[in-house]
């Protein structure tokens, strides 16, 4: 459950990097992908590991990738958003600092008051 919870929380970060993306052909991406995208970065969010591991990144970059349209990238942000919720031991400013540490550039900030309905 603590797994499914820091998941949730980096797929909202994932989510916020998905808008940052350009509307391509359509892909019905899942929640189910978003949550194995972001798995890796779950020990990182906690603070069981002090760098962010290159698995997850990995993970963050695949998601940004997957995510080419808005509603694949609002449902990214919705599924993260559903899943933070039940995270517990998260730390959110590790949170908001991933895609920066995976190279990953984000317009916008990474949070839990995203309104996800904005997502483009």
């Amino acid at each position: 459950m603590a797994r499914s919870s820091v998941v949730a929380v980096l797929m909202l970060a994932a989510a916020v990097l998905l808008v940052a993306a350009a509307p391509q052909a359509a892909h019905a991406l899942t929640c189910g992908q978003v949550v194995m995208s972001l798995r890796e970065c779950i020990p990182y969010v906690r603070g069981q590991v002090t760098s962010v591991p290159a698995a997850c990144c990995k993970g963050v970059k695949s998601l940004n990738a997957l995510a080419k349209s808005t509603p694949d990238r609002q449902t990214a942000c919705s599924c993260m958003k559903s899943q933070i919720a039940t995270i517990k031991g998260i730390d959110m400013s590790k949170v908001a600092g991933v895609p920066g540490k995976c190279g990953v550039s984000v317009p916008y900030p990474i949070s839990t008051s995203v309104d996800c309905s904005k997502v483009k």
